[in-house]
């Protein structure tokens, strides 16, 4: 439900707006001046401010610079008996969407709320769209640990070399494999991963090679597989360990040969993909165990990155929450939220068994609970941490 909230100091004209906007389904909170006005600001999150200039306290367009300046959300929309063009044009260069002349016109002032929203959705889905097209791959740390995965990287990703990427749940093994796309002669065609983890053992030489129609019952058409599709590009097969031993063997036919058969067709398609791996697994272990053939291990490791776990590299915690409060608030289209050196020393002394994904989640977790600044209080109250 939209969420508006009216500033002024009458009463009666409080009343009167809070009443149509009801009717009319919005959420509707009031404040009687521009100080309780930014504090209801700062505690929720508004879509349309409508707000008084002329109040005690604060005036109207020191709220609308006071709200701007330390990136409070909402769409102001001033209201003035005393308006003029003066007012409203300085109004206007100061942020607001609109200026409406009190008492206001019911009609206009509904359509001017409407438009505003659709701005205020349209910015955001611009955001949105300018962060997906610019998002680039980024390793955050400096610790000795990560510093030797990404000067590895460096010299491996212009290669041809195949990758084998070890680590922990959470530890960012897929972001690695990207890094290495990207920085790869082969940047320009597609990465394609799958995750043989998710893929039923029964549907994953269907998802890696393709299938012909009628194949097997539910083949109805005949269909591309991830090797087809990353051709000229990498394949990114995740969690590997969990590969069923028959995929295994034709996963190594296809590396060996550089062709594959989709399930239920004789023809051998060429393709011309980089195999870039990973697991959480030990699969020498899994070799012992026969779970794993030891000829595609070798394949797939000509070269090994080993991801540290977070705790291994607790003095990248800080640059990695600074990278979260502000993917976070980009996300949210809010101002980046502060944190406090001592809560961010709290951060350091976790655990952390889920690593930067857990990382990740307790600082969304902390920017939504939080006031404007997150404190040593607050990742107390909301996080396991002490």
């Amino acid at each position: 439900m939209t969420k508006v909230l009216i500033i002024d100091d009458e009463q009666s004209i409080r009343n009167t707006l809070k009443e149509i906007l009801e009717y009319e389904s919005y959420k509707v909170d009031e404040a009687k001046d521009g100080e309780e006005g930014i504090k209801k600001m700062i505690d929720t999150k508004y879509d349309i401010v409508l707000c008084d200039v002329k109040m005690p306290k604060l005036n109207g367009i020191e709220v609308l610079e006071k709200a701007k300046s330390i990136g409070l959300s909402g769409e102001f929309i001033m209201i003035s008996a005393h308006g003029t063009i003066d007012t409203a044009v300085d109004a206007t260069k100061k942020g607001a969407f609109d200026f409406i002349p009190k008492p206001p016109d019911l009609n206009r002032l509904l359509v001017t709320l409407r438009n505003a929203l659709e701005k205020k959705e349209l910015v955001k889905e611009t955001k949105t769209l300018k962060r997906k097209i610019s998002k680039t791959v980024e390793i955050i740390g400096e610790s000795k640990a990560i510093k030797t995965v990404k000067d590895t990287i460096e010299k491996v990703a212009p290669t041809e070399a195949r990758v084998l990427i070890t680590g922990s749940n959470g530890t960012g093994k897929e972001l690695v494999a990207k890094w290495i796309h990207d920085k790869s002669n082969r940047s320009s065609g597609a990465i394609v991963e799958v995750n043989c983890a998710a893929i039923p053992s029964e549907l994953i030489e269907s998802e890696l090679f393709g299938h012909e129609k009628g194949a097997f019952t539910s083949a109805v058409k005949q269909r591309i597989g991830k090797f087809e599709q990353a051709n000229g590009g990498t394949i990114f097969l995740d969690e590997i360990g969990d590969m069923s031993l028959s995929a295994q063997a034709k996963v190594l036919r296809a590396l060996q040969e550089n062709k594959i058969t989709r399930v239920g067709g004789d023809k051998e398609i060429k393709v011309d993909v980089r195999v870039v791996a990973a697991t959480n697994k030990d699969l020498k272990k899994e070799i012992l165990n026969n779970n794993f053939r030891e000829d595609l291990y070798h394949r797939l490791g000509v070269i090994l990155i080993h991801v540290p776990p977070l705790k291994e590299r607790i003095e990248d915690i800080p640059l990695l929450v600074d990278k979260f409060l502000a993917d976070i608030a980009a996300e949210y289209g809010t101002a980046i939220k502060k944190i406090s050196d001592e809560a961010t020393s709290i951060l350091q002394k976790g655990e952390w068994t889920g690593n930067i994904r857990e990382l990740r989640n307790v600082v969304e977790r902390l920017v939504i609970m939080s006031g404007t600044e997150i404190t040593p209080e607050d990742v107390s109250t909301h996080t396991d941490l002490n």
